[in-house]
């Protein structure tokens, strides 16, 4: 069975987000680690995301959350074929990061879900939509849930585990 690479946000995922939740939930899941959780840099972010997908024996899932999901995205870009899909929940804005949308804007050669509020306070419905077409994914908007975090309610999270169930049945 393929790995699964948790890829959290700005400071990390805390013990009651539904990123560790669904990390004790999954067989062989790894955390991505960043060597600074409260400073985010794409390349730097995206570079800990390759190695991550380097280090498995075969391709891997990714399950990533606010500005892991754009290190995801530009890892992914780096490394087709070596991701089975992935899960982007609630992807954050690059403009709010400084970050180029030109690092982003490459087409995912593996199917990808994005999963977005209409209520979140670090992306638009409007653009979490736009990116999820330019990345060529499939796009689902759950309503007024924040930022899918534990200050939006959302520690352990049935719902992410079995839409991931349903990504990797496709």
């Amino acid at each position: 069975m393929a790995s699964t690479l948790i890829v959290p946000g700005l400071r990390n995922s805390g013990p009651t987000h539904w990123q560790s939740w669904l990390e004790q939930q999954l067989p062989d899941t790894r955390r991505v680690e960043q060597a600074d959780w409260e400073r985010t840099c794409l390349s730097d972010w995206a570079a800990r995301v390759r190695a991550g997908i380097d280090a498995a024996a075969e391709p891997v899932w990714i399950v990533a959350h606010s500005f892991g999901c754009l290190a995801s995205v530009t890892a992914g870009c780096a490394r087709p074929g070596r991701i089975r899909g992935a899960l982007l929940v609630a992807p954050a804005d690059p403009a709010r990061f400084g970050e180029p949308e030109a690092l982003l804007e490459e087409r995912l050669s593996f199917p990808s879900l994005v999963v977005a509020s209409r209520n979140d306070p670090w992306v638009s419905l409007a653009s979490a939509r736009r990116w999820a077409a330019q990345w060529g994914a499939d796009f689902l908007d759950i309503g007024p849930a924040g930022h899918i975090n534990v200050d939006s309610g959302h520690g352990p999270w049935p719902r992410g585990l079995e839409l991931f169930r349903r990504l990797q049945a496709t």
